[in-house]
Parts: C-alpha cells; structure tokens; sequence
C-alpha cells in the first residue's frame, strides 16, 4: 500500500486537481477533536495475535462482527483478479475479505500483487491485454489517470447505492471524476500519529508532547538516556512525503496546503522554506536518526517500525512517525499496541493540529456484473467489518460498527474518522500527478531522500521540487 491514508474535509465535488476542501475552521474543530479523542491516550491493551475479538453483539457472525447487510449476486464459474500494492499482513488481511466474497457468490478471486507506481504497473498489465478486473488505488490523482487513459469504468448502480448509504459525502466525492463515481475508499488512514516504545520514555522521564517544542525537548530526553529518538523510514519516499505535508498543514495552514497541493503556488514559496526549516529540526540531528541520514534512507518502512519496538529497552530508536497502519507491523513484534506501543497525535508546529488523511480506492478496470458486485461488497459494512477485526486497518464506512475494532486503541482512531464527517485534508503527494507525489525515485519522493541526507539544502531542495512539480503540472 503506498499509505494512505489519515482524516478530516471536503465539500463540494471533486474538481480537477482534487476535492475542494474547507475553511481553517473546519479543519481545526476536525483536528481538535482527533486531537482529543487520540490523546485520551491511545492505551487501551491490544488485541491478540490473531486480531483479537471485536466483542460486541455481533459477535461470531461469519461477517465479521457486521452481520450479512448485502446480497450479492451468484457468480459460480467467474473469476476476477485484483491488484494493490499491499503486501505481508496486509495482503494477508484483504485475501480473508475476497475469501468471504467467494464464500458468498461462488466466483473465484485472485489477489495480483502490483508495484509502486501502480499505474505503470496496471499500465504494462493491459499494454499486455491482461488487465485485472479490479485494482486498488492509493491516490485521487491515479483514480484521474485511470479514467483520463479510458482505463477506469464508472460505479454500477449497486455500487454506487451501497456508497451512498455508508459513506460521508466527502469520501464519495474524492472516488469521482468529472463528477462521475469511479472509486470506492475501502481503506483510509490517519496520517498524523507518532507511535513510541513505552519502556524507552519512561526510562528516560518522557512523557507525550503536545506542541512541536515539546517534542524537540522529549527527542533530547530520550536521546539523554542512551536511545536515539527517531526511526525514519527513507528508503520509501512516500514516509517522508507525509512528514513534511503534516508539519506544512499545522505551519502554514489548510488555505496554503490547497493552493501547494494544487500548485496554485510554488514550491519555492517562503511557507515551503519554513517547513523544511522546521523539518530540519530533526532531520538536521545525525544522532536522532536511526543509522544517521545514510541508514534512515537504507531502512524501508516496515523495518522502522519493527526496530522501535525490538531490541527490550534499548531498540534502535524510541519513536516512529506514520499513521494508524503501523500497528500491522508493530504485530510483527512481541510488542502489545496500548501497552508496549503508544501513540500520540503527530505535535502541532503552529496553531492548528495537522490532521492528514490517505485511503485506498477500489476502481473497476474490466467491466463486468462479478467486478461490480466486488466493488459493491468493498463499499458495505460486511467487507470493512471482517478487515477491521484483524487490526491495522480503519474504514471511512460510517456504518462499520465499533464492535468490528479489536482493540480500544483501534475503536478510538475509527471513532474520531468517523465522528468527523467530511472534515479531512487528503494526503497532498496523494493528490499529485503520480510522476511528482508517487513514484519512487523521483519527484517529491527523490527530492525529499535528497534533503533527509542533506538538510542544510533548503533553497536547493525548493528549486528542485519546483522544477519536478512544474513539469508534472503543467503549469
């Protein structure tokens, strides 16, 4: 998954550079309440291992805590293919969703397993003649290209029904184009957590910071007592895109966050130099980094969460950066999520929290009555309930019990997505041409690796994300 992602609004129909979002007032009451609901603090024992149970009344229906809400058409005999970039307990997760698919219609499903970019990928698949009947799309931009290449075919009426009944108008309208449905945000995530080893701050007198000053001074802490403060996952260009979009959102507002995500300004513009400035405060500090720059930009993301919570009281690094999906990987570690692993809302720079959300869209490529019903299971409560069970995941589908969740931690995060409607900034490398926000060695990713290495290089960097945007733009 190239995450995705975190939370809160958009009104209006999606125009053609992304949705149109709110007004900064919309988007501080979103943040304070994840704010409030997060910090609550997120510490609730995790489930076990094998995704724990969501208790409730639903409890043990074959659904996954949601009950059978949909009837789906019979399809023995057909057999589809889906492709996303998801792998390990990810992949695993989604295939017990296609499985109950299966169960339910008779069709067969194959799980294709697609690389960064996805649209090069889906680009040589039907180049070949071999498109998969249904793809996962991590970005609003790539759902675009999907439909500006003839690629993408719009929601049936099922489809489209079942969306509407179980989604805010504002996650229906980041799966449109020309204001015609083509996705469905199976999958969202909450972009603005720090996630932190347990053990790590209370040997060194650490407690959760509130302000962007207070997390400087807990890294100095945590760095005092003999554990480098931060793991950085740099070989994957997306984690560093997300650092800077939620430090720029909280800096220099939501007004100025569109406006760059739409490059109505440029990328050398002051507000960017403050952010890289302000990012720098960490990234500038050899010795906070994991490995230093050089091994933060050899580590991919899983292995910078699974080094944070390894290792007893003395792992590679006391905190990691990335959104609600790190639990899965956390899984991978003997650490318990609430009790060995906490979590914190990602530390407000200027006045506003920065709440940041991603999302996977399921979007039919080869249309046909078993695409369609798949896409209309991906969209009701039954499909989102069995994932949500697991762990790892949330669902922008309102009607996705609480129940579903296996954990507190995990019913808090879904709480405060849902409880906020239609209040969200949409990750901004999400809502770029591919070519500069999503694929790897290039673009805002390469430009991003570059400064992780060099952070001293703030004009240097600005000229050279410009350059790229420009040319990706257009304009």
């Amino acid at each position: 998954m190239r995450r995705t992602s975190r939370n809160f609004r958009i009104r209006g129909a999606a125009g053609r550079h992304g949705p149109v979002l709110p007004s900064r007032r919309a988007v501080r009451a979103a943040a304070a309440l994840a704010a409030g609901v997060l910090a609550v603090s997120l510490t609730a024992c995790g489930g076990d291992d094998d995704g724990g149970d969501g208790g409730g009344d639903d409890k043990g229906k074959a659904s996954g805590d949601t009950g059978t809400t949909l009837t789906l058409p019979k399809l023995d005999g057909q057999t589809l293919e889906v492709a996303a970039v998801w792998t390990g307990a990810e992949q695993r997760n989604f295939k017990q969703v296609l499985a109950e698919f299966e169960k339910r219609t008779g069709a067969e499903v194959t799980f294709v397993p697609a690389q960064d970019p996805i649209i090069n990928f889906l680009g040589s698949k039907i180049a070949g003649g071999a498109p998969p009947d249904v793809a996962m799309l991590p970005q609003p931009g790539a759902i675009k290209q999907a439909v500006e290449k003839n690629w993408a075919k719009p929601l049936g009426p099922e489809a489209t029904k079942e969306l509407t009944k179980n989604y805010s108008q504002g996650w229906q309208d980041i799966g449109k184009v020309d204001g015609k449905q083509y996705g469905v945000y199976y999958k969202a995530a909450n972009k603005s957590l720090i996630w932190y080893n347990a053990q790590v701050f209370e040997n060194a007198g650490a407690s959760e910071p509130k302000t962007w000053d207070e997390l400087l001074n807990t890294a100095q802490m945590v760095y005092d007592s003999g554990v480098t403060p931060f793991s950085v996952g740099g070989a994957d260009g997306w984690t560093l895109t997300d650092w800077f979009e939620n430090i720029y959102l909280s800096q220099a507002g939501p007004e100025k966050y569109d406006q760059l995500a739409k490059h109505e300004i440029k990328w050398t513009d002051p507000s960017v130099k403050e952010a890289l400035t302000t990012l720098a405060e960490v990234w500038g500090k050899k010795d906070y980094l994991a490995g230093g720059p050089d091994g933060a930009l050899q580590t991919e993301f899983p292995a910078s969460v699974t080094q944070t919570f390894t290792g007893g009281d003395q792992p590679k690094a006391g905190m990691v950066y990335e959104g609600d999906f790190v639990q899965v990987n956390i899984g991978e570690t003997k650490a318990e999520v609430g009790t060995d692993a906490k979590v914190f809302p990602f530390p407000p720079v200027g006045d506003t929290p920065p709440v940041v959300s991603g999302g996977d869209a399921a979007v039919v490529l080869e249309d046909s009555e078993a695409a369609q019903a798949l896409v209309t299971f991906l969209a009701s409560p039954d499909a989102a309930g069995i994932q949500a069970k697991l762990g790892g995941y949330l669902s922008p589908n309102k009607n996705v019990p609480e129940s579903a969740y296996p954990n507190e931690v995990q019913q808090k995060m879904a709480r405060a997505l849902i409880d906020a409607g239609d209040d969200f900034r949409f990750d901004m490398s999400d809502q770029a041409p591919q070519a500069f926000g999503g694929t790897p060695g290039k673009g805002e990713w390469k430009a991003l690796q570059d400064f992780l290495k060099n952070p001293a290089d703030v004009a240097g960097t600005q000229a050279k994300l410009e350059a790229d945007a420009a040319a990706a733009y257009g304009n």
